[in-house]
């Protein structure tokens, strides 16, 4: 009885994976896009989030109180665009892009006839005086000049920061990560958990202290200022610039 029923319970799935074939087949003529845009006025400040994109993401800044929203939704066929969508919930001193997370009614989508995951590209236009944080994106997150905290987390692609001018905080990328600093702020730079190259640029000469651990590949510092440097291993170093002041923090990084 118990071979019957998991045979049974075999023959389903195989039939739903090969009705989900012919569907995607049939689908492919009909639009499978949906674009949305949406703009709010952001005060000086305000918090700005990004979080559980599958694709995507380019965050642009210019000189404006207004952040301005685009999305764009692909899936294989127009029935998958029910699933994976992305909300956006905005007030004058926040603005939050959230991927949606289906679970189980996804997978039951999928298993009965539906394509795979719905990729969305999210395209931001914002104040340069904002804090900054994007989680959870499976793709690469490029960002523009920001005057505030830049902080990226769980990302499966490439980083790159064009400038930031406060905390920054670079955490469990799968890429290789390029960032412009103009200015440190107190807290200075943290960058961990990379399996990249990591290439960090200075605008002009700047007093911190470096601490690298963890370090699995060559390290090299190309800045004119470098007052005292210290290897202990192949892993692991410090280093001061200028008179020394702000952290920065590099540890678990496999490259250079």
């Amino acid at each position: 009885m118990k071979g019957r029923i998991f045979l049974v319970v075999l023959l389903v799935i195989v039939a739903a994976v090969a009705g989900r074939w012919m569907t995607r087949t049939r689908s492919t003529h009909l639009s499978n896009q949906e674009e949305t845009r949406q703009s709010v006025r952001l005060e000086t400040g305000a918090r700005v989030e990004v979080r559980g994109i599958n694709g995507s993401v380019e965050i642009n800044t210019a000189d404006t109180d207004t952040a301005d929203v685009r999305i764009l939704r692909t899936a294989s066929s127009p029935e998958d665009l029910e699933y994976g969508k992305v909300t956006v919930d905005a007030s004058s001193s926040s603005l939050v892009v959230r991927g949606e997370n289906n679970g189980a009614r996804g997978f039951w989508h999928w298993l009965w006839g539906g394509g795979g995951q719905v990729k969305q590209d999210v395209t931001l236009t914002l104040p340069r005086r904002v804090e900054l944080l994007a989680k959870g994106v499976n793709g690469p997150v490029r960002i523009g000049e920001v005057e505030g905290s830049v902080a990226v987390e769980g990302v499966n692609g490439r980083v790159e920061v064009a400038q930031s001018f406060g905390h920054s905080e670079i955490k469990g990328v799968n890429g290789n990560v390029r960032i412009g600093v103009a200015q440190l702020g107190a807290q200075g730079m943290e960058i961990k958990g990379v399996n990249g190259n990591i290439e960090v640029r200075f605008k002009e000469n700047i007093d911190a202290d470096i601490e690298v651990k963890g370090n699995n590949g060559g390290l090299s510092l190309n800045v004119p200022n470098v007052t005292m440097q210290e290897r202990e291993n192949f892993s692991n170093m410090r280093a001061r610039l200028g008179r020394g002041g702000a952290p920065i923090d590099i540890k678990g990084v496999n490259g250079q």
